[in-house]
This record gives structure tokens, C-alpha cells and sequence, in this order.
């Protein structure tokens, strides 16, 4: 066993390497038929007619922003407890983010302070499966529907999961997933918009590929290019290139050939954490619904510190976990109080104050598949020494 326990790491097998290998061996580097194959493996999983890959989620969800007309004057709807890409498309479109505030227990968009956040400038809803937990996204879904504003599930984190038999992707109109080295799978870096919508689907196949025709639905743009004479050089509408490369395809391809292999090797991690810290009184454990325990997609392990200690604290014990070469993490600081967003917008704290207390209280703890008990047990071994130490300087 290493010294070291990193923060995250992927899991590559020899596989994976051979697939990338052949691509390379192929000449055929871009927009070819892994990429068609993932594409319909992401579509089959999420039960979705329609998947079109891209280069990263953040590109997903500014294209679908983009497809679904949305730009200046506009609001949508998101929340503050996220990585800041979900607030960030926003911004690329020119509309303006809202935020509504978090539930405790989820950590995703309350939908009990939703509606009261909806006006007529509101153009969609981005709900984000926080740390790959889908709790409330049938809710949002109905509240959406209900005012007819579309919903883009930023399912980035929770590939493979699902919330009262629905899977992850299937919610609202559109989802984004993302494939970061640290996610379920992974491509290096890439993304998935999933969808049932013909037309939009169409239009982010277009966007992705700097605004070139598209025939119907399927993306003919570069397979039919050599037939149509001009067709390569012909950009019907202002596109972006956000195409992920058969490389990262071939990689995806076998990732998702493995997945539920991994999902469940991620979940021994996560119940390997919870049997040990379950009766901490200083830790909030993640909350899995009730019956719901085998179809959470593990993203990260987060816990949060009670309500007994602050961000010094917290940030003292991270310190310490990662001298003692274990890594951790503050998973999320909370957008509206990044410097661009208070510089921008002028929010300050208290603003949406669920948020921001589980934002000073969180630690990510070390979180991937080849974790063993061995080093499940020095993270929690290491954790309850920086946490009695804690104790003692309270006292002191």
C-alpha cells in the first residue's frame, strides 16, 4: 500500500489502453464511429432517444442553453452548491443566474423554494444532481412542467444512478453528463447531452460541430461532407467546437462496458465509510434515501462537520489530513461567493444560508475504486485524530 491515498483516481485498465491504441492505428481520430457507439450505449442507460457527445458538461449545458434560444433578458433558475460551471453557462448565453437554496439533507435545489423563485423572465431550471444524488429531481421535473419551463438536468456527477426507477438523464428536457477523470467513468475530459427532443438534439449536434448543417436528427455533418461539395466549410448558425475525439469515445466506450462493475465498487467504498463513521457525533454522513441504496451513483464521499465547529476548523482538519498525505477536500464553496459573482452581481453572505453552512462544514474524503479497508481505515483512523484534536483545542 502506498503512503499516499489520493483525493481521486481513475480507473484504467489495460483494456481501455488497447481500445485507445487501435483508434490511433485506425487514422480515423474524429467523428467517427465510436463516437456513434457511446453515444448510443449513454442513450440506452438513460432511456433517452437521443445522446450527443461533447467535449466537456460545461460545454453540454452551454450548448443546450444556446439551443434552447436562451440569451440576454433571460433568467434561469439554478443553485448556489455547485461546481461553478452549472452558473457559469448561464453567464455564457447572456442570461442571468437565480438562485434558490439548497435542502439540508439532499444538498440539491429545494423544491420547496422553487416556485417562488420563478418570474416571467424565467427561461429554464438547471437542477444539479449534487454529488450524484438525483433526491427531488421528480419534483423539480413536475414544477417545471407545471409552469412550462424547460429543465436541464446537470446530471454531471451521477451517471448511473437513478431516483424512484427513473435513471439519471431522464429528467426534463435535456441532460448534461461529464466524464472528468474523477466521475463513474471517464473519457480524460468530455461530456453527454441526453435528450428525447428531435429538433433539439439537431441543433446542439450542429452547435457542437462550429454550426454545420445537420440532415434530420442523425449527425451527418462530417460523414456526408465529402458528397456535399462545400458542406465542411458551410456554417448555418454560430457553433462552437465542442466535438469529443474517438480517442476519448474508444475510451468511454469500455467504461461504460464496466460501469455497473465500477458503481458497485464505489458503493463498497461508500458503505465502508458510513459502517465506520456512522456514530460520530462531530460528522453529518451523506443521506441515501430509504430503499434508494443501490441505485446512488457514488461521485464523491462527503461529510460535514455539525454545526460545533467552523470553517477554521474545518479547514485545520483538511491541513492535517492531507500532511499526514491523505487526501481531502472542500466540496463546494458556494458560487454567489466567488469573487467574479459578488464582484458582478453584489451577493454577500447569508444570501442563501443552507448553502453556505453546509459550505463551511464539508470534507471530501478520499474516493475511488481501488480504495481497500486497509486505507478506508487509515482515512477514518486519521480523520477521528484530527477531530479529537479539535476537541482539545476547544477546550483549550
Amino acid at each position: 500500500m502506498s503512503g499516499t491515498i489520493p483525493l481521486s483516481l481513475p480507473d484504467i485498465t489495460e483494456t481501455e489502453i488497447q481500445a485507445v491504441v487501435e483508434v490511433l492505428r485506425s487514422g480515423r481520430l474524429s467523428i467517427g464511429p465510436r463516437q456513434a457507439r457511446f453515444e448510443e450505449m449513454i442513450a440506452e442507460r438513460c432511456r433517452r432517444r437521443h445522446a450527443i457527445a461533447v467535449s466537456s458538461g460545461t460545454a453540454g449545458l452551454h450548448a443546450v442553453l444556446a439551443a434552447m434560444g436562451i440569451g440576454p433578458g433571460d433568467e434561469v433558475i439554478t443553485t448556489p452548491f455547485s461546481f461553478v460551471a452549472s452558473a457559469n453557462c448561464i453567464l455564457y448565453v447572456g442570461a442571468k443566474p437565480v438562485f434558490v437554496d439548497i435542502d439540508p439533507k439532499s444538498l440539491n435545489l429545494d423544491p420547496d423554494k422553487l416556485e417562488a423563485a420563478i418570474t416571467p423572465k424565467t427561461k429554464a431550471i438547471i437542477a444539479v444532481e449534487v454529488f450524484g444524488n438525483p433526491t427531488h429531481m421528480d419534483r423539480i421535473a413536475q414544477i417545471a412542467g407545471a409552469h412550462e419551463i424547460p429543465l436541464v438536468e446537470d446530471c454531471c456527477e451521477a451517471l448511473g444512478g437513478s431516483c424512484r426507477g427513473h435513471p439519471a438523464g431522464s429528467f426534463g428536457r435535456a441532460g448534461v453528463f461529464a466524464f472528468f477523470p474523477n466521475k463513474q467513468i471517464t473519457t480524460g475530459e468530455g461530456g453527454m447531452i441526453v435528450t428525447d427532443d428531435d429538433r433539439l438534439a439537431g441543433l446542439c449536434r450542429s452547435l457542437r460541430n462550429q454550426g454545420r448543417a445537420v440532415e434530420g436528427v442523425g449527425d451527418q455533418a462530417g460523414a456526408s461532407c465529402g458528397n456535399r461539395f462545400g458542406s465542411w466549410l458551410m456554417h448555418e448558425r454560430l457553433g462552437y467546437n465542442y466535438r469529443l475525439n474517438e480517442m476519448s469515445c474508444a475510451l468511454g466506450i469500455v467504461q461504460m462496458e464496466r460501469l455497473d462493475s465500477m458503481l458497485a465498487a464505489r458503493r463498497r467504498v461508500a458503505m465502508g465509510y458510513i459502517r465506520r463513521m456512522m456514530d460520530w457525533q462531530e460528522l453529518i454522513l451523506p443521506t441515501v434515501p430509504t430503499g434508494e441504496e443501490e441505485h446512488t451513483s457514488w461521485f464523491v464521499f462527503v461529510v460535514r462537520l455539525t454545526h460545533e465547529y467552523d470553517t477554521t476548523a474545518r479547514d485545520r482538519i483538511i491541513g492535517g489530513l492531507r500532511r499526514h498525505e491523505i487526501g481531502a477536500g472542500n466540496y463546494f464553496p458556494c458560487i454567489h461567493l466567488q469573487p467574479y459573482y459578488r464582484e458582478k452581481f453584489g451577493y454577500k453572505p447569508g444570501d442563501f444560508p443552507v448553502a453556505e453552512s453546509v459550505s463551511q462544514r464539508t470534507i471530501a474524503l478520499p474516493f475511488h475504486n481501488h480504495l481497500d479497508e486497509t486505507q478506508i481505515e487509515l482515512v477514518c483512523h486519521t480523520l477521528k485524530v484530527m477531530l479529537q484534536r479539535e476537541t482539545l483545542l476547544k477546550r483549550g
